[in-house]
């Protein structure tokens, strides 16, 4: 009797899970981003709403929300229904870094959030200027072990992901350094050519115009492994074996929401990235667009997570 019931419970559960989500989506889907407008993550957002609302025939919303690294969007998201209806934009920085390096951050990223779709990463480079006595990443390393924390290395945040990851670098390669924080690149730059700090560390599309011209010279970029659309580019992780960081993004809905309806959304974001134009889009951008699974997505924001966690252990790092 007991396991006729069980049975019968089993056989509910999927006609009303299957009856929940046959008719999504039936109303208006909403993406908030924590950029604002015009920003790439944002360009990206928007481009790929359009794409999986024309596919399912309902409107998809951009709701712009920055601020707090990401903080704001993410615990507004925590606040939502758990129906498909609402996803956000996470980045590395937000969804496996801040919980380790900011303090009373509103969220855990493993438990109040579901991996939708893996949009897509990009990469770090180290830049120095052109006269510098760098010539590669292992002369820098060299001097920096000979001269233990004068190494100055310019990023855009104190805990944010450049920093952290150049403190990965540190920590694989054996040196220290110190974190000269800005608020863009463009300061990183001018202090960079002023001969004020003795390196950069960023977004590589931030600094390809000036390597490109000669203006700037790159000892190396993050990628795990050469790019394959730029494999000349030289990779910081054939210096320092095992070193590599991604800045990712994608799309994370409420913890809760229907199995069903998380693949629904994967298929159509896969699909409307797999399009010529969204491609070329996000290379513009200097973005690889990615097309995985919610469990694969799930697995990279766990593993970084828990990278990121054991790094602000191990150096000891105070939360801001």
């Amino acid at each position: 009797m007991i396991k006729a019931l069980g049975c019968l419970f089993t056989l509910l559960a999927i006609l009303f899970g299957a009856n929940a989500t046959a008719a999504y989506p039936d109303r208006p889907i909403r993406i908030i981003v924590p950029f604002t407008p015009g920003d790439g993550p944002d360009v990206i957002a928007r481009l790929i709403g359009s794409k999986i609302s024309a596919r399912l025939g309902q409107s998809v919303v951009i709701e712009n929300k920055a601020g707090a690294s990401g903080q704001i969007a993410l615990t507004e998201l925590k606040r939502a229904e758990p129906d498909g209806y609402t996803m956000a934009l996470g980045l590395v920085t937000n969804l496996a870094l801040a919980p380790h390096a900011y303090k009373s951050v509103p969220y855990d990223p493993l438990k109040d959030f579901t991996p939708v779709a893996l949009l897509g990463a990009n990469y770090l480079a180290l830049v120095t200027s052109p006269d510098s006595q760098f010539k590669t990443l292992a002369d820098m390393i060299a001097w920096a072990r000979a001269n233990p924390g004068k190494l100055s290395i310019g990023t855009t945040s104190i805990g944010g992901f450049p920093h952290m990851s150049f403190e990965l670098l540190g920590t694989l390669a054996g040196f220290s350094f110190v974190n000269v924080a800005y608020k863009g690149n463009g300061p990183i730059i001018s202090d960079l050519l002023g001969g004020r700090i003795e390196g950069g560390f960023s977004s590589y599309t931030g600094f390809a115009p000036l390597i490109q011209s000669g203006k700037l010279r790159l000892l190396g970029i993050t990628n795990p492994g050469a790019d394959p659309l730029l494999p000349d580019l030289p990779v910081m992780g054939d210096t320092v074996k095992g070193y590599g960081s991604l800045g990712w993004f994608g799309l994370v809905a409420p913890t809760g929401t229907p199995a069903p309806i998380v693949n629904q959304l994967n298929r159509e974001i896969n699909d409307a990235m797999a399009l010529e134009d969204v491609r070329q889009t996000m290379q513009k951008l200097g973005m690889t667009p990615a097309m995985i699974s919610p469990q694969a997505f799930g697995e990279i924001m766990t593993n970084d997570y828990n990278k990121f966690g054991k790094l602000v252990r191990d150096i000891g790092f105070e939360r801001q």
